[in-house]
């Protein structure tokens, strides 16, 4: 639907982890309205209304996905059911419930847990700064096949991960630069890099306000039932251990990464 030049300036002042459930409440109000378009007036009307309601619309938790599933082509992974399983999850723990009784009743969606998907290492949802982020991963392997020596492999690499010069019978690659986006696989027509695993590498932690801090990377690169897994351990993890409604990534910083490994099992 179209949005007006003022109403899309008032919407970009709504904080981004809510922007796209606000987007859509307004448009299904438009289109009840019979509108053709989005205006000012009426997202100031609904901003009042949205404010007055706000634990009404809260849901205690939320999920979040990159622009993946619309066709982009840095995708690691493809599995497009990957939020409507994280919906699934989370919408069965009643987290609602239980930050009200962390909270009180002023719950407001900076208290909701957060769970972003990211199909690549470009990572445009923002999994970094997410109670639990999950990016997509696709990690290479040198296979023993003949190398052409077109140098495909090195050009195609974002992150100067992979080596090739003269006299070198295959590439080398730097898994320590290494993030697994898997262009390097996608461009090698010889089959001699290949793909060592796909799926998941798991961010726990991330949170913005006033003391910000970027989530921490659990060990390994996990297949989507393994990835759901640990996050429906994490929401465990921190229904045990929150005492007042605050982040994920406080917990974890009081208790020790370590603590939350152990539990989760990495």
């Amino acid at each position: 639907m179209e949005w007006t030049s003022d109403a899309e300036a008032l919407l970009s002042k709504v904080p981004f982890f809510v922007r796209k459930r606000v987007r859509k409440k307004v448009e299904a109000e438009a289109r009840r309205q019979g509108l053709s378009a989005v205006t000012k007036p009426l997202v100031v009307t609904l901003q009042k209304k949205f404010m007055a309601s706000m634990e009404d619309e809260v849901k205690g938790y939320s999920v979040e996905t990159c622009f993946g599933p619309s066709g982009c082509p840095n995708r690691a992974v493809t599995w497009n059911e990957t939020a409507e399983r994280l919906e699934s999850l989370l919408a069965g723990k009643d987290l609602k419930r239980h930050l009200k009784e962390k909270v009180g009743n002023s719950l407001k969606f900076h208290h909701e847990f957060r769970v972003t998907v990211a199909d690549c290492p470009n990572c445009c949802s923002r999994p970094q700064i997410c109670d639990v982020g999950l990016v997509g991963a696709s990690k290479p392997a040198i296979t023993g096949e003949p190398c052409s020596h077109c140098g495909a492999c090195v050009e195609a690499c974002p992150d100067k991960a992979v080596r090739l010069t003269d006299g070198m019978d295959a590439p080398e690659i730097d898994f320590g630069r290494c993030l697994s986006c898997g262009k390097c696989i996608k461009v090698c027509s010889t089959g001699t890099i290949g793909e060592a695993s796909k799926g998941y590498r798991v961010l726990v932690g991330g949170k913005l306000g006033r003391h910000p801090h970027l989530a921490d990377e659990l060990p390994g690169i996990h297949s989507l039932d393994e990835a759901l897994a640990i996050v429906d351990r994490c929401v465990d993890y921190y229904e045990r251990h929150n005492i007042r409604g605050e982040r994920f990534g406080e917990v974890i910083q009081n208790r020790g990464l370590e603590d939350l490994k152990k539990v989760v099992g990495v």
